[in-house]
């Protein structure tokens, strides 16, 4: 008996086999011409303008320009939630590699930081790698008359019902460097948030607060010009600057494991097509090695990343790693963002 042909059956076949391909041969045409003359590529940034976060979003963005072939880049601040409305723009975004986020330590804090989260840090994004890390500095008031870290944890421990803690805002770097150095001394300190840094330093050197930890990309000017007092730096070793080189690490200081960096990471939605993601680590890469940005980030007291975490595989890792380090820390203090 012959074999009988379902002619519609064939069609929908051939049909469904066409559309897959002409999928197909979409995905690898927008990889092969990316990035796109007429579409700009965005970076968005959960911070306030202005901010170390936001400037270096600005100085990658000139030099991406010439790895990228001279496409037009913009920067977004998105602020909100701790960071979270900007990461989950562009976790919703299209995976075509023209939206970028830049974001810091804040990338592992989230998770417990922010009640509900409507994305998943370890699931809903391509990691491109990273870029550079930032010690916290150790600062005060100018007329705080503790000369030393010595001398400053024995007048803490005196005035520790009157000592304020100033912070650039909940989920902040120093917020965050604030948790950690009040578990490392077992005291509490009044915690006072500002809307910013900028801010919080404008009080501290009007002696509205007596403490700040936070990024050396924003304390070393005012350190540099004795507006505040300095005590350490979160570094494994001293900077080499020479605002900073005089200051201890805390390891040295004797207080152990207190080392901390707000490090700096790229990512793209999902989906990124494997050939665009290898495009954005090739320009990645160019951007680390590019004398004029290494020269900014370095001047402001950041470390270039150069060992593995610029690889998209042991960025996510890292990153894995610092939300389990930090989420014991956040929920026993029991602060939120939302």
């Amino acid at each position: 008996m012959p074999a009988v042909t379902n002619k519609r059956s064939v069609g929908g076949w051939l049909q469904g086999l066409s559309a897959l391909l002409c999928c197909v041969w979409g995905v690898s045409a927008a990889a092969q011409s990316f990035p796109l003359k007429d579409k700009p590529i965005t970076l968005v940034v959960p911070f306030t303008a202005g901010g170390p976060t936001d400037r270096l979003a600005r100085d990658m963005a000139e030099a991406l320009r010439k790895p990228l072939g001279g496409v037009t880049i913009v920067v977004e601040n998105v602020l909100g939630a701790g960071g979270a409305i900007a990461t989950h723009k562009v976790a919703k975004a299209a995976p075509d590699g023209h939206t970028l986020l830049i974001h810091h330590i804040g990338m592992a804090t989230m998770p417990s930081l922010v009640r509900k989260l409507n994305f998943q840090v370890e699931t809903d994004f391509t990691y491109l790698g990273m870029i550079h890390e930032v010690p916290m500095t150790i600062v005060a008031r100018p007329t705080l008359e503790a000369t030393d870290y010595k001398q400053l944890t024995a007048w803490i421990a005196k005035n520790k019902d009157r000592v304020n803690l100033g912070n650039a805002g909940v989920g902040s770097a120093s917020h965050l460097c604030g948790l950690l150095w009040q578990a490392s001394l077992r005291t509490e300190m009044a915690s006072i948030p500002y809307k910013g840094v900028s801010m919080a330093i404008t009080d501290l050197m009007g002696g509205q607060i007596d403490l700040l930890c936070d990024q050396t990309t924003n304390t070393m000017a005012y350190i540099e010009s004795n507006k505040v007092k300095a005590y350490a730096v979160t570094s494994a070793k001293r900077l080499a600057l020479p605002a900073l080189s005089p200051l201890p690490t805390m390891q040295e200081l004797g207080v152990k494991g207190f080392q901390v960096s707000i490090w700096h990471g790229v990512y793209a939605p999902k989906g990124l097509s494997p050939q665009v993601q290898a495009k954005w680590h090739t320009a990645l890469r160019a951007v680390l090695t590019d004398p004029t940005f290494v020269k900014k980030q370095e001047a402001l007291g950041a470390l270039m990343i150069t060992d593995k975490r610029t690889e998209p595989d042991e960025h996510r890792k890292f990153v894995m790693s610092e939300i389990a380090k930090w989420s014991p820390i956040i929920k026993a203090a029991g602060v939120y963002a939302d």
